[in-house]
């Protein structure tokens, strides 16, 4: 299995980057992760990155894109739950790099 070196641990992860024990995860790592795609965590991301935390720990699963979408419309409103913002925050698609950033398991129905 591939890894990814950080404070002097090696944290196990997926050929697509997603951390294999979500115990490893910290706010830290995110911003790591975050940086290492060329992105700087704003109060925005976070929003979605908690947002996906929270679901996860509830329902146990990251939502699709379609699902994450109709929820962040729900708990901020249509100017933050809908396609176009969450792309602008997460280029490489909202679902699979907000939840790889959250440290969650790839959403389902995402390639």
């Amino acid at each position: 299995m591939p890894y990814i070196e950080f404070k002097g641990k090696q944290i196990e992860i997926d050929e697509d980057g997603y951390i294999q024990n979500l115990d490893d995860w910290s706010p830290e790592l995110a911003e790591y992760m975050a940086q290492q795609d060329g992105i700087t965590l704003t109060e925005h991301h976070w929003e979605v990155v908690n947002f996906l935390r929270d679901y996860y720990q509830k329902y146990q699963i990251a939502p699709m894109i379609k699902i994450l979408v109709k929820e962040m419309a729900k708990m901020f409103g249509p100017e933050k739950g809908n396609t176009k913002y969450l792309y602008s925050l997460f280029p490489d698609g909202p679902a699979k790099q907000a939840c790889r950033y959250a440290g969650l398991p790839k959403p389902t129905g995402c390639v």
